[in-house]
């Protein structure tokens, strides 16, 4: 055990299974507010639930980033090195499951002209990857200044960086509701109200190279280098008033924004637009979800020792996680449907207000454990499962 604990941040183990299993849950919430091939709640209870449960797993993209970026960045070798590890690691079993994607969801032959520009639409999770593929471009840039940052400079960024976490919030209060704008690919984006430098001929703002997920970088590279072993007391006392905070920014927006839309009657229904309009306060790039990230990193941060069963469970399901991510989606729609099926939804379901919930978590549960399996044991193939997953 002395030989895993040695080699291995636990901690990151640990937070990226549970991000693992987060990202599932969070898929598993999406059927009680996106119906068909529009915006559906059936009631006011799911909009409720979805407004707890899938707020709790917002910031599970986050602590992926984040777990990256601790481990990764500054960059411990040289660049071209760093490319090579990440290409093999991340970009071919990227292309496996995409390709498969295309070929099982929806026209194949659309869905590998799509893979041309962009991912395939029907695996919306595949985001993820260009996302991170992206951060990795800039890692090497930005690795000098990393080694030299101290921890004033760094604190200065961040703060920097959450407060572009407001400006979402700052759009809406300025600009009133925002109609939504449909581009070539039909997915819907809220028009934005222009702030700090930002015009009809320029995107680029004041704070535009400093927002989104490079924020979470930073994060994993402050814990790294100055946040030191804290007793439970401090960590609770931080890590509690931070994530209910979060939650109820993410929360409350969203349950005020679905009753704006549905005055008091449901089931509430529209364009899938609108769901993305429900969906705002809980984006990645919000202050609720980066206050919840940091809450989760505290917490995780505790976990210091490995055990029995971290060594024959949680570190090889740790190590088949960027596979469970990539593949997750073909079993969990399957279980969700089948769930939905056999239960009933909303309150006339079997189990009447508890319906919803239980459907939710079962889904995730289910489908977690089943992907989990699969994932390690391919992983185990020789020469070739690690490739896959």
């Amino acid at each position: 055990m002395n030989k895993y604990n040695q080699e291995r941040v636990i901690w990151i183990d640990w937070m990226r299974v549970a991000a693992c299993f987060l990202v599932m849950a969070t898929h598993a919430c999406e059927p009680f507010y996106l119906g068909g091939e529009g915006s559906l709640i059936l009631t006011r209870s799911d909009a409720f639930w979805v407004s707890i449960l899938n707020v709790i797993p917002r910031a599970s993209v986050a602590l992926f980033v984040v777990a990256s970026s601790y481990l990764q960045f500054p960059l411990h070798y040289s660049t071209g090195e760093f490319f090579k590890r990440r290409a093999v690691r991340i970009l071919i079993p990227f292309v496996i499951w995409s390709v498969l994607y295309a070929l099982v969801w929806g026209e194949p032959v659309q869905n590998f002209k799509d893979l041309l520009l962009n991912f395939n639409y029907a695996a919306g999770h595949m985001w993820f990857v260009y996302m991170l593929i992206g951060l990795y471009l800039i890692m090497p840039l930005l690795s000098p200044w990393a080694e030299k940052v101290c921890k004033k400079e760094l604190s200065i960024y961040i703060g920097i960086w959450l407060f572009t976490t407001i400006i979402p919030l700052i759009r809406q209060w300025v600009g009133g509701a925002a109609p939504v704008i449909y581009g070539p690919s039909g997915i819907p984006n809220a028009a934005k109200y222009p702030l700090w430098g930002e015009a009809s001929w320029n995107s680029y703002g004041l704070f535009y190279y400093l927002s989104g997920f490079i924020g979470y970088m930073l994060l994993g590279l402050y814990f790294r280098k100055f946040v030191g072993r804290l007793s439970w007391g401090r960590t609770m006392a931080l890590s509690i008033p931070l994530f209910l905070a979060g939650f109820a920014i993410c929360s409350g927006g969203f349950l005020s924004r679905v009753w704006d839309d549905c005055d008091g009657t449901f089931p509430v229904e529209g364009p899938v637009g609108l769901a993305a309009i429900w969906e705002g306060p809980w984006l990645n790039d919000t202050f609720g979800v980066a206050l919840m990230a940091i809450a989760w990193i505290l917490l995780f941060r505790k976990i210091e020792r490995g055990s029995g069963f971290y060594r024959k469970v949680l570190l090889p399901v740790s190590e088949a996680s960027y596979g469970m991510y990539l593949s997750h989606m073909l079993l969990l729609g399957v279980v969700s449907a089948w769930l939905r099926s056999a239960l009933g939804t909303g309150e006339s379901g079997v189990l009447g207000i508890w319906t919803t919930p239980v459907q939710i978590l079962s889904t995730a549960l289910i489908s977690f454990i089943g992907i989990a399996v699969l994932c390690v044991l391919v992983r185990r193939i020789p020469k070739v499962g690690k490739m896959i997953v």
